[in-house]
């Protein structure tokens, strides 16, 4: 019922014109959402109270007795803690010094590793302080750490608490450079804002991360910040970061200490049970409510074999979402949707099956019975391997004009392989094997990568991959409209599943980026082969080959109202295997960074690719479709005037294939959200979508989404929460070649409280609808109601 349920609020989000929506809050170590080329860099201008030694590295002294996570800090230890500030601001400033003092305590005890900050503030009626759910903080005022546990430069914990005590955790990569805060570890924290500022206070266990627990002398790579939204948002950290090195973690300072850390059992069984009643029904078969109930039980553990290798397991779990997916492009689309993976058994360590393409793709493990993931590592060595059925399998059938999904009705075996090891800290190599497997349908991936950092500016990542797949007989029958003996009724899909036998494909990635502090120039090549399928993974396309060349410059300024414009762009092309042309295409962006925490960019396209085959039996695209040349704009702005409000709306217009008729059109696309926090519990979220399509002076279609999400967050562990979805589609059906509705309308809401003591120990109950009206219905019309519940509690040992 609950995954019915989410299915349907995912449905309502997807199913018109909708588009990638900007993070709520920009993640720690990361710029604007439309500004993500660039990685946090600095150089030094200033001393810290350590001298330049000490400002790379720190004891953290050992001292035992009880503490009581609570801002007060009252406690002897922390007389005796190391003590620290936070002096440079590395973004959006170059190392100028902070506007605020910043102070740090550090200290452990052998099981956790102690953190106090007092954050001084001369106004602190100004201090955005929220309370919100968990990873829901980031456009706050924060405080908190980065943590290297390997030293290695590969990957680092996060830990960040809002005034409030609210948590925030993430993970680092430095490989793909990339953040995650769908990564959660269970910690202690609290916060209270005084007379001068606030006060936090963090206890992270030592067994709440990976690390070498032989290791005589514990070094980890460490960085204390604290993030001050004003006009600015700046970010405040204990060392200062040089913008000509295009390696970020390489830059985190280290601390030393931890002697007698040890992981300890580190075992959380977690049971949980699922109950839930409602009822559906048939509304376009004029059919009578059916009842339907669900009760699941089931079970998760995870078990911290050492402190370097982990093991992750689950019997009968429940992947049903809470919250929908973030809304995506739908209509006038030809291929597969990329969604984010929001549960906690594929989302716990992901980081570890990373490679230089998206071959580990969990989502399309749509309803496992059982799972199990094993990661870790050892010295130069990283690995993690999991496996998993699914009762249903599907997988992406990709094309190089468009994609699909297929579905088979029988159970399979699902499993990845990621082993690295790094020769030294510039150079790694890597190994990654995909397995799924049914009763007459295999795909097998296996592939080897590299990564180089020649110098600090330049970076080579390489990887080359094979596949062994092997469809069902008759699974091209799936995608002909009617009969698969008309040519006109076959499709690129149907062509591509039309294999007899076993195949093998091959795939090749090759990028090159050069950045530094004022430019930046990267080129790279993809290619996939006609017959190359990673079905476990996300590629959506096959019988590509794409070059890209491009590059940036930018403009720093400390002192004004903007602190950084930035010019850039790149140049592309793409074929198939026969060398016939796709796509070729050029675009360029100018775009500013300023005061109010505001961001600004326009940008120029102008495309030449190819539209719908005429002739749908064969797929040659030479002589068989016509290449349209698209030339369109867009304007992007988001600002947050004051931390009571936040406002951003994207637009993009000009020139766009229907693809529903194969023929040029006019499109106006507009995504707009607001964000209105209400006191420091209650939040109104706001988006519209808005997309329209012109072809032959006439109206296409119009589609409409409004998204209106009301929370009252009644402290850091419990919240209600009202979302209502509505989806409103009309087409102008003279305007169609084929039969389509005039229109089509969707509306989705849900109640929800959820009660939450850590990540694992939580409790919801909700409430949800759906509704629908077309054509043929006489007004809206209710096909789901339900009611449910879910309780997971997590025994640790």
């Amino acid at each position: 019922m609950l995954i019915r349920l989410s299915a349907i609020l995912a449905y309502l989000l997807i199913s018109a014109a909708s588009a990638s929506e900007p993070a709520p809050d920009t993640l720690p170590d990361t710029d604007s959402p439309k500004d993500q080329t660039e990685i946090e860099h600095t150089e030094s201008r200033s001393d810290n109270l350590f001298g330049k030694d000490e400002l790379k590295q720190a004891f953290v002294p050992f001292l035992d007795g009880a503490i009581a996570v609570d801002a007060k800090l009252d406690e002897p230890q922390w007389q005796q803690a190391n003590h620290f500030t936070l002096d440079f601001v590395t973004q959006p400033f170059d190392n100028t010094a902070a506007p605020v003092k910043t102070d740090v305590y550090v200290f452990e005890d052998g099981e956790n590793l102690y953190v106090g900050f007092i954050a001084h503030d001369p106004n602190p009626a100004e201090i955005s302080g929220f309370y919100r759910d968990r990873d829901k903080i980031w456009s706050n005022d924060l405080v908190g750490l980065k943590l290297d546990t390997f030293n290695n430069e590969r990957l680092a914990y996060q830990f960040f608490v809002n005034p409030h005590g609210v948590q925030a955790d993430a993970i680092e990569n430095e490989m793909t450079k990339s953040e995650s805060d769908s990564w959660n570890a269970i910690w202690n924290s609290a916060g209270q804002i005084t007379e001068s500022g606030y006060v936090v206070e963090l206890a992270i266990p030592l067994r709440a991360m990976n690390f070498d627990e032989q290791a005589d002398r514990k070094i980890w790579g460490a960085e204390f910040v604290r993030f001050y939204p004003r006009e600015e948002r700046f970010r405040i950290s204990n060392l200062p970061f040089d913008r000509n090195n295009e390696c970020v973690l390489c830059q985190m300072g280290e601390i030393e200490g931890f002697n007698n850390a040890t992981q300890g059992n580190n075992l959380a069984i977690i049971p949980t049970l699922v109950l839930g009643t409602g009822r559906e029904r048939e509304v376009f078969a004029d059919k009578d409510w059916q009842s339907v109930d669900n009760q699941e039980v089931g079970v998760d553990v995870n078990w911290g074999i050492t402190p370097q290798m982990s093991l992750q397991a689950t019997l009968n779990p429940d992947f049903s979402q809470v919250e929908a997916d973030v809304a995506q492009v739908s209509i006038n689309n030809t291929f597969s949707l990329y969604f984010d993976e929001l549960r906690p058994f594929f989302v716990e360590n992901a980081g570890y099956f990373s490679s230089n393409q998206n071959l580990v793709y969990t989502r399309n493990i749509s309803n496992p019975d059982y799972g199990a993931k094993l990661t870790g590592q050892t010295g130069d060595h990283t690995f993690g391997v999991f496996v998993a059925n699914d009762e249903n399998t599907q997988f992406i059938v990709p094309g190089n004009l468009s994609s699909s999904v297929a579905s088979l009705k029988s159970e399979s075996v699902n499993s990845a392989l990621r082993y690295r090891y790094d020769v030294d800290e510039d150079f790694s190599v890597g190994w990654v094997s995909t397995l799924r497997d049914a009763d007459d349908y295999h795909n097998y991936v296996n592939g080897a990568d590299i990564k180089y950092r020649f110098t600090n500016q330049d970076t080579l990542r390489a990887q080359y991959v094979i596949s062994d797949t092997q469809y069902p007989f008759l699974l091209h029958e799936d995608f002909c409209a009617n009969d698969c003996t008309r040519p006109s009724d076959n499709s690129e899909i149907a062509l591509r599943t039309r294999k007899n036998n076993a195949f093998m494909g091959e795939s090749w990635r090759v990028n090159y980026i050069h950045q530094e502090r004022d430019w930046f120039f990267k080129a790279d090549h993809f290619a996939n082969d006609s017959d190359f399928r990673a079905d476990l993974g996300f590629e959506s396309k096959t019988d590509f080959h794409k070059s890209i060349v491009g590059g940036g410059y930018m403009w720093w300024n400390d002192t004004g109202w903007w602190n950084r414009i930035r010019l850039n762009g790149d140049w592309d092309i793409t074929h198939n295997d026969k060398g016939e042309l796709l796509e070729r295409e050029v675009e360029a962006y100018l775009s500013l960074r300023g005061t109010y925490q505001s961001y600004f960019e326009v940008g120029h396209v102008k495309r030449e690719r190819v539209g719908l085959r005429h002739d749908p039996s064969t797929l040659a695209v030479q002589g068989n479709t016509d290449l349209f040349n698209e030339s369109s704009n867009s304007v992007y702005v988001e600002t947050r005037p004051s931390s009571l409000l936040f406002f951003s709306t994207f637009t993009r217009f000009g020139d766009q294939i229907d693809f529903a008729n194969n023929r040029l059109g006019k499109q106006l696309y507009v995504e707009s959200r607001m964000d209105v926090n209400i006191g420091s519990h209650a939040q109104l979220s706001a988006r519209q979508i808005y997309s329209d399509l012109d072809v032959a002076n006439a109206k296409l279609f119009i589609a409409r989404i409004s998204d209106i999400r009301l929370t009252y967050q009644f402290d850091a562990r419990q919240f209600l929460r009202l979302i209502m979805i509505y989806n409103n589609t009309s087409r102008n059906q003279a305007n169609y070649q084929t039969e389509v509705d005039a229109f089509s309308r969707n509306l989705g809401a849900q109640l929800l409280y959820s009660y939450k003591v850590n990540p694992l120990t939580k409790f919801f109950v909700g409430v949800g609808t759906a509704a629908t009206e077309a054509p043929s219905l006489d007004g809206l019309q209710a096909y789901e109601q339900s009611i449910f519940m879910k309780f997971s509690y997590a025994w640790l040992q």
